[in-house]
């Protein structure tokens, strides 16, 4: 749409975990929001998590989706001390809503992510999507600047529209 500037951030704990998040982009840019793309692992790189999470209001993000499988339990480390989500670490440092993906695995088929995710602390709040959900994250990130930004409120009426066969 008419912002270059992204306003959406996607950060990843894992690169194994990006080809699931293609759906995630395309989708984004179906609706024209510009977003930024990034895999930092909390385990191997905390500091490189914090200084993202940190730094992504002043660079004019809006919206952060993470996505984490087996790492999922990296957010809270740096969020509670406890096992939680990437999610949760992002959301301890920004005030930026935080759309959590839990990843599919091979040991539990994604619920351990899934509920690592969605047993954050008060305090850290998350919105969790589905299992590899990473469509709905990109479509729930661009209603979230739909309400300040009529544009996107737009796109989502007209995506709506579409899906409704109208």
């Amino acid at each position: 749409m008419s912002n270059d500037k992204p306003l959406v951030g996607i950060i990843l704990g894992s690169k194994s975990d990006a080809p699931d998040f293609e759906g995630c982009k395309e989708m984004l840019e179906k609706f024209g929001v510009p977003y930024e793309f990034v895999i930092h692992s909390a385990h191997r790189n905390p500091d490189d998590v914090r200084e993202w999470a940190v730094s992504a209001e002043s660079r004019g993000l809006r919206v952060i989706i993470a996505g984490a499988g087996k790492a999922a339990h990296l957010g809270g480390v740096l969020a509670a001390g406890r096992a939680a989500a990437l999610g949760g670490v992002v959301a301890s440092h920004t005030p930026l809503p935080v759309i959590a993906v839990p990843m599919k695995t091979s040991d539990l088929g994604g619920m351990d992510s899934l509920l690592s995710t969605v047993q954050m602390p008060t305090g850290v709040p998350l919105a969790c999507v589905a299992i590899n959900g990473t469509k709905n994250a990109a479509i729930l990130a661009t209603q979230i600047l739909g309400t300040a930004i009529p544009e996107y409120r737009d796109a989502i009426v007209a995506y709506k529209r579409e899906l409704a066969g109208a």
